[in-house]
Order: structure tokens, then sequence, then C-alpha cells
């Protein structure tokens, strides 16, 4: 029997999600979170085979969550499942250990395949995915400005245009607002940018956020 824990930040999906996979005979889900840090605790507490993880969620987001998921239970397999196709994200996810990417489009057929691949050992991506990664690694240019950012820089990012405080960013990724702030700098820097607003702009411009 493959565990499973859904998290994301929206309970209708979060919810159909679960539905969907009752219905398997080999897969039982034993819990749902909306955030990273819910995730993390309940991964602690039940420490499931596959965590179906969401990218763009409120707080730590889902390629930070990745990285502390995999730093507290280095067996469980993370398979994100999210709406946003485009890059950087799945390159950021893979970077960070997720063994998987697949959208929030694909057929419960395919999410079931995806999680026994995973259990498996192996890796698996939607087609779309897997020819965005086939892309990026092929090609010299850098598609999307957020390619230069590095992971730490790309959560911080995220966390501002997600409209949450230096001090908030602070007490979640565990350092000082001095810090946040150098990498604000740092971010605009490589962006070209001089504002959180323009920042915002971009990542809508660039598919990262919904306007």
């Amino acid at each position: 029997m493959i565990t499973v824990l859904v998290v994301d930040d929206h309970e209708l999906v979060r919810t159909g999600i679960c539905r969907m996979l009752e219905d398997q005979v080999d897969i039982q889900v034993i819990g749902q979170a909306e955030s990273g840090e819910e995730a993390i605790a309940l991964v602690r507490q039940y420490h499931p085979n596959v965590v179906l993880l969401d990218v763009n969620m409120p707080g730590i987001g889902g390629v930070e969550t990745t990285r502390r998921l995999l730093q507290t239970a280095p067996d469980t397999k993370v398979l994100a499942v999210s709406g946003l196709a485009e890059e950087p994200y799945p390159s950021l996810l893979l970077k960070a250990g997720a063994r998987g990417y697949i959208t929030k489009g694909a057929p419960i057929s395919e999410m079931v395949r995806a999680i026994n691949k995973v259990m498996q050992g192996g890796k698996y991506f939607s087609a779309d995915i897997a020819e965005q990664l086939a892309s990026s690694y092929l090609s010299d240019t850098q598609k999307s400005p957020f390619d230069a950012l590095s992971e730490r820089e790309m959560q911080v990012a995220m966390m501002v245009v997600n409209c949450i405080s230096a001090q908030e960013i602070s007490d979640k990724l565990f350092v000082s607002v001095k810090t946040v702030n150098t990498y604000r700098y740092r971010i605009f820097e490589k962006l070209g940018i001089d504002s959180d607003v323009k920042l915002t702009h971009l990542a809508i411009r660039y598919g990262l956020i919904k306007p």
C-alpha cells in the first residue's frame, strides 16, 4: 500500500484529488495539508511514501517545502502537482529534490502512474513539462530572467510578490531581516528592476503568478 499526503492551499483541489485516489486499491491518502509548514508537520507525524505538492502556495512555497520535507524524511517522494507548467518552476522543484512534476489538468490515470513511478525509484514528468526541461538543458539562452536567480532568491522573490513582509520572510526562512533585504537587492539587480511592484509585474508576465 502506498501512503500519500495531499498538499494544496485550495480545499476543493485537495478534496478532489483525495476522492479520486480513494478508488485506487493500492493507494491510501493519510492526510491533507493547506501549507508547506503544515505538510512538514504531518510528514514528521505520519511518514507518507509520497507527497503530492502544489507549487505556488502561501508561506514558504513549494520549492522550500520540498527541500525541508526531504531534510525531514529523505525517503519520502515529492511529486509536484501544479497549474504552473512554465519554467523555471519545474527546474527549481527538480533541483530541490522532487521526483516528478505533473500538471493539475492531468487525468487521474496519469497521477496514479506518476505515483507508482516515483515509488519505484524513477522520475515522472508530464509530457509538456518533460519537453520544457529537455529544451532548457539543450538551449544556451535563458527563456526567463528568473532563470538567473538562485533557488533561495527565487523563494524570496515569490514571497515578495505574494505580499509577505520582510519580517514574515525572515521568520519562515530562519534568516535575519537584513539578509532578506540583501536578497531583495540581489533580485532587483539581476532582474533589472527597482521595486516590488515591478517584480510582481514581471512575475505575472512570465507566468509565475496569476494576475
